[in-house]
């Protein structure tokens, strides 16, 4: 039998997040995943702005960045006919480049600290997979299946196989972590149950390589393609594509030809090479609990979702980086197991916000699909007046689900145990904007400092009292903290210019950037209840 102190089952950018994070803290892990690599499958083509915060916390931002999309070029969505005909309308992005530039002459606190980043799943897994196998305290683990588990009051034995072999073993945890996607073996062994709306459609995949792109560049530069015919990504804008089109009408899903899907997209069957393809079942559903017991899932084990927002995989990265911290916390001594309760409310209640602004957003693209006829496609004056009603038309219904700042942003922990909740405490609700706010359960607004650095790569390993007013404030904190045996940075802020933001003197942050306490002063009592429970030490 091996033994680890967490085990995580599932290898894809939430596992490998997840293995990461806890190695960073110093915590041993096993992740076993059945595939035999890597993904060829390109589920993901975007790690939004709090994700790549997240991953800026751990120290590896750098390095995805330098596998994704050049930093210069832009994240443009635009409506067109069709490739041989016209744009309709174009919802513009800046590129990483201008958005870093807008960021640093905007230091208000309403700016994310990194901009998002153009990568597919394809090139995202084997860079985790790289820096997964620098760590010692990972043990990575591939053509590995989860079978089974049973759970008592001191941890997890799971049964696992390894599929080149055949064998079966057993591994004791402490801890186990189910980031094993939609179909989870965890999820079903757990008996957890999911909530919403299953088969929301049946759609096609073809992932393609195209060496002459000149036809779908003729209208510049563009993230995403759209018609009424499927999504074109520009992967890595030279000559990998991805193409999301319906099924084949009269065709069972594995009967779909995807020259058939080209042919419906570009007009005509374009020369490439088609390096996979495959119909796929999009969902809105989230599980009915998150964790039971010692096991707790993750990711798409968690929550599906239609990909309209990208919210799958940054949800679950969300989701790794809030598990990740707790467990570390309690194998350290630092917390009480409570603390680990809190992971379901927090992050099931953002699970079910992302499920449903999804929703939202796939109902903007099915209305802007309604709109197309065939005037569109008529020469002369008609035509040319029914592009221009369509295209103002698109842009009244919007692109929010490339801009929903609240959504990546504004979620708040606000009836979570692991904070110090303030009743009637207000702040934006709106999917749409992300307005700045110190609110327990809020993440930290992201300022620069006077000085040039970021006020995150101040933020400690574990907990952080950010301190705007007297140096003695954090007195007490600070002794609690020591006589709790809780690792506690202070940082002392003399920066008039920011200080306003943060709306209160002292402001005690989590390692994931989210605010645990705020006020004006606090004495010995308060610390002590602040501190337990946020470590989970009251009952």
């Amino acid at each position: 039998m091996i033994d680890t102190p967490v085990l995580i089952a599932g290898a894809g950018p939430v596992g490998m997040t997840l293995a990461l994070d806890l190695a960073q803290r110093g915590i041993r892990s096993l992740i076993v995943e059945r595939a035999r690599t890597t993904t060829r499958h390109p589920k993901m083509d975007i790690t939004n702005g709090r994700s790549m915060e997240l991953f800026r916390s751990l120290g590896i931002a750098n390095e995805l960045r330098a596998a994704a999309v050049p930093t210069k070029n832009p994240f443009d969505v635009t409506w067109i006919t069709d490739l041989k005909g016209a744009e309709l309308h174009r919802f513009v992005y800046p590129s990483v480049d201008d958005w870093r530039a807008a960021i640093a002459e905007k230091n208000d606190g309403t700016q994310p600290l990194e901009p998002s980043m153009r990568v597919s799943q394809v090139v995202i897994e084997p860079e985790l997979r790289k820096l997964l196998e620098k760590h010692a305290l990972v043990d990575l683990r591939y053509d590995t299946a989860f079978e089974a588990l049973e759970q008592d009051e001191d941890g997890v034995t799971a049964t696992l196989k390894d599929l080149k072999s055949g064998k079966i073993f057993t591994v004791r945890c402490a801890y186990l972590a189910g980031c094993d996607g939609g179909g989870s073996q965890v999820r079903r062994e757990l008996d957890i149950g999911l909530g919403g709306t299953p088969r929301v459609m049946q759609r096609y995949m073809t992932h393609f390589r195209m060496r002459d792109n000149s036809i779908i560049e003729k209208f510049g530069i563009a993230w995403h393609y759209q018609s009424v015919h499927g999504t074109l990504i520009a992967q890595n804008d030279r000559d990998v594509f991805t193409l999301h089109t319906r099924t084949q009408d009269g065709k069972l899903p594995d009967e779909v030809d995807p020259r058939w899907a080209l042919r419906q997209f570009f007009g005509y069957d374009p020369d490439c090479e088609i390096l996979v393809s495959n119909h796929w079942i999009p969902h809105l559903l989230v599980a009915d609990a998150y964790q039971k017991g010692r096991v707790f899932l993750v990711g798409d084990a968690a929550h599906q979702y239609i990909p309209t927002g990208g919210y799958g995989m940054n949800t679950g990265i969300g989701d790794a980086t809030n598990l990740g911290w707790k467990l570390a916390a309690v194998l350290h001594g630092y917390a009480h197991p409570r603390l680990l309760e809190s992971y379901d409310p927090e992050r099931r209640a953002t699970g079910l916000r992302n499920r449903d602004a999804a929703g939202t957003n796939s109902d903007v693209r099915r209305q802007i699909g309604e709109l197309y006829d065939e005037r569109l496609y008529l020469q002369g004056p008609e035509g040319d007046a029914r592009r221009a009603e369509v295209g103002r038309e698109i842009a009244r219904l919007g692109n929010l689900e490339n801009e929903a700042w609240g959504i990546e942003y504004g979620y708040v922990y606000a009836d979570s145990p692991a904070v110090m909740a303030e009743p009637g405490a207000c702040y934006s609700a709106d999917p749409a904007v992300y307005e700045p706010t110190t609110v327990p359960g809020a993440r930290l607004p992201s300022v620069f400092l006077k000085d040039g650095t970021a006020l995150y790569d101040h933020l400690g390993r574990w907990f952080t009292l950010l301190n705007f007013g007297d140096e003695t404030a954090s007195a007490a904190l600070e002794a609690v903290a020591q006589a709790r045996g809780i690792p506690l940075k202070v940082v002392w802020l003399e920066d008039p210019a920011v200080a306003p933001i943060y709306q209160a003197p002292l402001v005690l942050v989590r390692t994931d950037h989210h605010v645990a306490w705020r006020g004006e002063r606090c004495d010995m009592t308060l610390a002590a209840q602040v501190l337990d429970r946020i470590t989970g030490r009251s009952a």
